[in-house]
């Protein structure tokens, strides 16, 4: 399996506020799921995601990652100088997930696929995702280290990734050879360590400043970096930070 990034989440106190955020930032689509405590986010293409609420939300942004076993990967981050968050847990019907901390103490979750059970996991109706129009497609996911060939050998030896990176590099890129999930990158410096997810959008700076109007702030940026691409970060009122560039020929590659 080649273990793509599937779903993303962010967390806070309250979703309805949050939710109307992303949907005047980025024209993100929000529906409320009150028997979980959730509100589902339909974005403009790439992957969706979702707002987690209530007593145990982690206050910050992550991604899922795929897998058809669960146990096995947690076994392997453990084995690996990793460390098991959440436990496998179910939400009969919907999803089967757990979370993990990477070597540097970054949350990221797991996600189980259909495997033999031919029960689709949420991830797996989200994608593809025809998206709603004008909205902001979530693409291209990060993860910045203190060490960057430890984490880029960290996540290739867990979930067989293949990262991409010139010798001496502080950046690699991850494809996970799949028509679903979303490219991203690998390394360190900027303003890592960390981890998000990256919506693409037209304009990198009018986004920080709508942001800032809205109630959030900025991270970083606007930085122009490698392939016409432009980049920075912001961060939400709950306090969750996601990053924003606009296209060039590839992702953004921020630190």
């Amino acid at each position: 399996m080649a273990h793509p990034v599937v779903h993303f989440e962010l967390s806070s106190q309250d979703s309805r506020d949050l939710a109307g955020f992303y949907a005047d930032l980025f024209g993100w689509q929000v529906r409320p799921v009150p028997a979980i405590g959730y509100t589902s986010l339909d974005t403009g293409g790439g992957i969706n995601g979702g707002i987690a609420t209530g007593p145990g939300t982690l206050g910050a942004a992550t991604f899922y990652i795929e897998t058809d076993d669960l146990q096995a990967a947690l076994d392997k981050i453990n084995l690996i100088g990793g460390k098991t968050v959440r436990p496998i847990t179910e939400l009969p019907g919907m999803v089967t997930y757990a979370l993990f901390e990477d070597l540097d103490g970054l949350v990221v979750g797991l996600m189980l696929g259909a495997g033999e059970s031919g029960v689709p996991t949420a991830a797996q109706a989200e994608v593809p995702v025809a998206g709603q129009p004008g909205g902001a497609r979530v693409d291209w996911f990060e993860v910045l280290g203190t060490d960057a060939a430890r984490s880029q050998r960290f996540y290739a030896e867990v979930f067989g990734w293949q990262v991409s990176a010139p010798a001496g590099a502080s950046y690699g890129i991850v494809d996970t050879c799949t028509s679903r999930g979303i490219r991203g990158g690998i390394g360190a410096g900027g303003p890592g360590p960390w981890l998000t997810v990256y919506a693409t959008v037209s304009d990198v700076a009018a986004t920080l400043a709508s942001a800032a109007r809205l109630g959030g702030s900025p991270v970083h940026g606007p930085v122009a970096i490698a392939d016409r691409t432009e980049a920075a970060a912001l961060q939400d009122p709950a306090g969750n930070v996601i990053g924003v560039y606009r296209h060039g020929s590839a992702g953004p590659t921020v630190g």
